[in-house]
């Protein structure tokens, strides 16, 4: 079976370091080769107290997968210079590099799935890469117009219909169109993940539902008349629900996923469940992509003691939704029962 691709993520923050210890843990499953810096990450060894030997190749097809070794395809070369926990715009952009070869070895069909470490948006800017983030990254250079990105864990899946930027444009930039493509990108993506109609909960955008355009008329304007097109076309959506008690009603297995309106909104209830447990699912891609539910904490850059759990759930989960090789889009994802 093929690998996994991981890359390493900002060369200054955390991915280095969770990268090896998540490639040592004993719990890893799938085979993956990493991209990156082979210098950094033997230097992430070190400050980990992680035993593995770090192992260039020029190839997927050179991969060993021997145990105690990680396989790592470089892209480029890093300055010396560079000092962890610092934003650096040569840091950014060996980020991206290592991103776009990623992408291009999944659509290649040379890896099963790409997992990434976390990328620091200020240091892409400062490089003139001006994405928001990993998601428009691998949308742009993937061909990809409708996608979404889905934060996931064991008790909860959300979607999200604005993603990185701030809450002011979000709300101008909520239409009933990009609404109705959320529900219906969402729906797709379950329905791939077993079978029967997923129960879609779309979350309010104002308090209590807006109180019949009391508290703002976005509910009733943009957001119910998209609810009702996905149940005309035949979609268990339902809402818009208030958000305040929407995420514990798909908690305790009343919906299979919600769809929010803003990055706070939809993420804050994820990450509240526990940081380590989430995983941040792409959907709409050509090929699976998970990555970590976190930043690159340049705070704990360099000292060895960031925690790799979310990383290598994300591997697995990605194991887990590119596990038949012969339909990389299936999302393998089992709703409550």
């Amino acid at each position: 079976m093929k690998p996994l691709a991981l890359t390493m993520g900002d060369p200054n923050g955390i991915g280095p370091e969770i990268t090896v210890k998540a490639c040592a843990d004993p719990a890893r499953r799938p085979r993956v080769v990493v991209i990156g810096d082979p210098a950094t990450l033997t230097r992430a060894c070190h400050t980990t107290g992680t035993d593995l030997t770090v192992r260039p190749i020029d190839s997927v097809e050179q991969a060993a997968y021997t145990p105690g070794v990680i396989d790592v395809l470089a892209d480029g070369t890093l300055p010396p210079d560079l000092s962890p926990g610092t934003v650096d715009a040569r840091a950014g952009e060996a980020s991206f590099r290592y991103v776009r070869r990623g992408i291009a070895l999944a659509l290649g069909g040379e890896v099963r799935a790409l997992t990434t470490a976390p990328i620091n948006k200020e240091a892409l800017r400062l490089a003139g890469l001006h994405y928001p983030g990993h998601t428009e990254i691998l949308a742009e250079l993937s061909g990809t117009s409708d996608y979404a990105m889905m934060m996931a864990n064991d008790e909860l899946r959300v979607v999200l219909v604005t993603v990185h930027q701030s809450l002011r444009t979000a709300l101008d930039s909520l239409t009933t169109a990009r609404e109705l493509e959320i529900i219906r990108l969402t729906d797709r993506t379950l329905r791939a993940g077993g079978p029967g109609r997923p129960r879609i909960a779309v979350a309010a955008l104002n308090p209590h539902a807006g109180e019949n355009g009391l508290f703002g008329r976005e509910d009733l304007d943009v957001i119910e008349p998209a609810v009702r097109a996905a149940r005309a076309e035949g979609i268990d959506a339902s809402g818009p629900w208030p958000a305040d008690t929407v995420f514990m009603r798909a908690r305790a297995g009343e919906f299979d996923a919600v769809v929010a309106q803003y990055h706070d909104q939809g993420l804050i209830p994820v990450k509240y469940l526990g940081l380590e447990r989430g995983v941040n699912i792409t959907i709409g891609l050509p090929f699976v992509r998970t990555s970590v539910d976190h930043g690159t904490a340049f705070d704990l850059a360099g000292h060895g003691t960031a925690d790799h759990t979310s990383l290598l759930t994300a591997l697995h989960q990605a194991d887990d939704l590119a596990a038949d090789p012969e339909d990389p889009r299936g999302l393998h994802l089992h709703a409550h029962p």
